[in-house]
């Protein structure tokens, strides 16, 4: 059981970063704006992070939580700064949002390493002494089962994500914000009859998408790396968008689907103690995840049905 227990305490930290990236997902293809550059814009606020981390760690005591949780902010900013790059091109020009996702992608490959390279001397930040650190919750840790699962030995991260799903969905599903968002991923021009901005309704799903992606890359960087690298988020922005469209872009359904992916990176650590399963390569379970996100996107991308007018620029003078 206690093997049990430790690869669903992991499944819930793996699934960390992808279920608030798919959130941010989530946000912009919601208001009518495709975003694949998930990958980029964690990369950006992981490279933040990672760098806002060695300029905090000094001003607080040794294993302080107040450290990495500034870190994670600088993350979330600069994910949100650089989304503006991709809202100017879908929303002001109505560039192409597939090929706008995919230059931030490449821009934050060369870019991370460059100012890398410029800031520390080096194409990697630095080496932090702590950023996250695991802690056992008193009093909750000896619920028997779940105590074991959810409250020992587990990133307060864990909680920010399952925090950010039950907000998520009030938001889209219960505020007249969420609602106008939605509104404007389905039928812009409705929405601008009504005498609603769909531009600035667009940029908000796209900033909070960066906003959210930039955090998932910072927090992926402070519990599972000591540093940020080019490799470091290593597909996880592509993992989360196949969550999002799995869980066909419900904030519920798509922590579902960020668990499993979870769970499939998790037990490439666990393949000795499974007996039914040691005798594969580990470069098997390496892939696994990767597989299972083309397997999902093949199986479920025909019949899971987005916001009809996402990926279609809005111009005023069409109806």
């Amino acid at each position: 059981m206690d093997v049990v227990y430790s690869i669903l305490t992991g499944t819930l930290i793996y699934s960390t970063a992808i279920i608030i990236a798919s959130l941010g997902g989530l946000f912009s293809e919601r208001g009518g704006i495709v975003n694949i550059a998930l990958e980029g814009l964690m990369m950006f606020g992981g490279f933040a992070g990672g760098a806002a981390i060695i300029w905090f760690e000094p001003a607080f005591a040794e294993g302080s939580v107040i450290a990495p949780l500034l870190a994670i902010v600088v993350g979330a900013l600069v994910g949100g700064l650089v989304s503006l790059i991709h809202a100017y091109l879908s929303v002001n020009i109505g560039a192409d949002q597939v090929i706008s996702g995919t230059a931030i992608n490449l821009l934050a490959a060369g870019v991370t390493v460059y100012l890398s390279q410029i800031i520390f001397g080096s194409q990697r930040t630095p080496t932090y002494k702590t950023g996250f650190t695991k802690e056992t919750i008193p009093l909750l840790s000896k619920i028997p089962v779940i105590g074991d699962i959810f409250f020992t030995k587990i990133y307060i991260t864990v909680y920010l994500a399952f925090i950010l799903v039950i907000v998520s969905w009030y938001v889209i599903n219960k505020t007249k914000f969420g609602l106008r968002l939605r509104a404007a991923g389905e039928n812009p021009h409705a929405v601008d009859s009504m005498g609603i901005n769909v531009y600035k309704l667009r940029y908000t799903g796209v900033i909070i998408s960066g906003l959210l992606a930039g955090l998932a890359g910072a927090v992926m960087i402070l519990t599972f790396d000591n540093q940020y690298a080019i490799f470091s988020i290593n597909g996880t922005g592509f993992i989360a968008l196949a969550a999002l469209i799995f869980g066909k872009w419900k904030p519920f359904g798509l922590m579902y689907a960020s668990l499993f992916f979870g769970f499939t990176q998790v037990l490439k650590f666990y393949v000795s103690d499974i007996p039914l399963i040691s005798s594969f390569p580990l470069e098997f379970f390496y892939a696994l995840p990767y597989v299972f996100t083309v397997i999902a996107l093949v199986m479920f991308s025909s019949k899971a049905v987005g916001p009809k007018a996402a990926g279609e620029p809005f111009d005023k003078a069409k109806r």
